[in-house]
């Protein structure tokens, strides 16, 4: 997005005098596509844009206020998220690991790489989907055993377009990671099933730490070819 098209954003945007959810999500969308020099323009520019309802004064001048407070917040949550390091661990039983993939999965802008001995949660395979669906580029390497068990969403996400590769050996390709824009990993023992939400003793861990997101994206790219 180019600064003129910031700027007319921007104008629209404060026409009523309040950031709306919609607005704020939509801004949410826009940041991670904007160079450092953009966001600062973008910033300013609100400022500019606020300064003449608040020397007005009236309801207009509080209304703006909190606009701008929003719409400044909004961004230094983008901000923080960006130059933070993340090293989270969850478990299960119970909804934590399924949350935490989930959010990875919607949160995705550019890729997902998805290395998993078998999917058969529903939740999961449709969140998969919906990023397929909006542009992201998602691949799926996964256990050409466990693709045929009953429940297994592999031959589903197949049918639906999704690029899905398998080994095609006696042994299991046993893997259960997944790398998200390239930049953050998550890897541990959780199967993408129902059964390790509700049941079993389980664990991912996330991470951006560049040479751990290195290394697992070096093994997802030799078996996405070996597996050709």
């Amino acid at each position: 997005m180019r600064q003129q098209e910031l700027e007319r954003w921007l104008v629209a945007s404060l026409e009523d005098f309040k950031l709306s959810q919609s607005e704020a999500l939509e801004l949410r969308e826009i940041l991670p596509h904007l160079a450092n020099d953009d966001i600062a323009f973008a910033r300013n520019k609100a400022f500019q844009l606020a300064r003449e309802p608040i020397q007005v004064g009236g309801d207009n001048a509080v209304a703006t206020l909190l606009w701008l407070e929003k719409l400044s917040k909004t961004i230094d949550n983008f901000r923080q998220s960006e130059t933070s390091s993340i090293a989270e661990a969850h478990f299960s039983p119970g909804e934590d690991c399924r949350r935490q993939l989930l959010d990875l999965l919607v949160s995705a802008r550019e890729s997902i790489a998805i290395s998993v001995f078998t999917i058969s949660d529903d939740r999961l395979s449709d969140a998969i989907l919906a990023a397929h669906k909006r542009g992201v580029n998602v691949r799926l390497i996964t256990d050409n055993d466990k693709a045929r068990d009953q429940g297994s969403d592999i031959y589903y996400l197949i049918d639906l377009g999704l690029p899905v590769r398998m080994d095609a050996s006696e042994n299991h390709m046993h893997h259960k990671f997944a790398v998200i824009d390239k930049k953050t990993l998550v890897n541990g023992s959780f199967n993408w099933t129902r059964s390790a939400t509700d049941f079993n003793q389980e664990n991912i861990l996330v991470t951006d730490e560049p040479k751990l997101v290195s290394a697992y994206l070096a093994e997802f790219e030799s078996l996405w070819q070996d597996f050709k």
